[in-house]
Formats: structure tokens, C-alpha cells, sequence
């Protein structure tokens, strides 16, 4: 399991959980608009960067 470097929640990434080596991690399948902000290391759970997307897509600023 891996761990939400925005919100600390517990969620599966197979870029860095062994037990999925090879699939595809759930995130490849969201649209590649823009980058983690910040200084952040780590991905983010489906919720954060799914929340993440749909504010860029409204013109919000980024979140941090």
C-alpha cells in the first residue's frame, strides 16, 4: 500500500506496490493534464488527484 502524500490515505499503486508489478496503476487511466504541485514526493490517492484534475479543468488555482 502506498500513502496519500497530500492526504495521508492508504491506497494501492502499482508504480510502487511489488504485488503489482507489471499492471498498470489506476491512475493511467485519468486524463495526463498537469503534475503533482509543489515540492510533494510520492503520488496521490485516486480522491486527490481526481479532485486535483477537476479543479484544473475549472480554472482554479492549483492546490498545494
Amino acid at each position: 500500500m502506498s500513502s496519500c502524500s497530500r492526504c495521508g490515505a492508504q491506497f494501492g499503486c502499482a508504480m510502487a506496490d511489488a504485488e503489482a508489478a507489471g499492471a498498470p496503476c489506476w491512475c493511467t487511466e485519468l486524463p495526463a493534464l498537469v503534475p503533482v504541485p509543489g515540492d510533494t514526493a510520492g503520488c496521490w490517492c485516486p480522491g486527490c488527484l481526481r479532485q486535483h484534475i477537476a479543479a484544473h479543468e475549472q480554472g482554479e488555482p492549483p492546490a498545494s
